[in-house]
């Protein structure tokens, strides 16, 4: 298999997430999956499916308190998986910048993101947690 680009990567992890969230699947079912289909699964999109449902509660907690009034149901399956991604790297992956994390999301988002306003919801999201982060809260 050719070494995915962290941003294919990304898009793979974010592309599994939402079939894992609209089939109501365990994310080991749709790598097992996928690795029988397409043969070997590039090893930053394994980490980043995998830690990112691991940690799926904990993630959804931060998302819902930056977003006052909204419930993650709100939020398209798409973009709260560019969320959820962006944030696992934020706080599970110490080799990528805070801002890396957070720009590639939104750069994702524009290509992938359910509404013309995504990447600016993504932005507005990940900058207060970027904010958060880098305060010490």
């Amino acid at each position: 298999m050719t070494k995915l680009s962290r941003r294919e990567s990304r898009k793979e992890a974010i592309i599994l997430l939402y079939q894992s969230d609209l089939m109501k699947k365990d994310i080991k079912e749709l790598l097992a999956s996928k690795a029988v289909l397409d043969g070997d699964i590039d090893s930053f999109t394994r980490q980043l499916a995998l830690g990112t449902y691991k940690n799926k509660v904990d993630i959804d907690h931060i998302i819902e308190g930056v977003v006052k009034n909204w419930t993650l149901d709100r939020i398209a399956i798409i973009d709260r998986n560019i969320l959820r991604v962006a944030i696992f790297e934020m706080y599970h992956i110490d080799d990528i910048p805070l801002k890396v994390s957070v720009d590639e999301a939104i750069e994702i988002s524009k290509e992938m993101g359910q509404k013309d306003d995504t990447p600016k919801f993504v932005n507005g999201i990940l900058g207060k947690i970027y904010t958060d982060i880098t305060s010490g809260q």
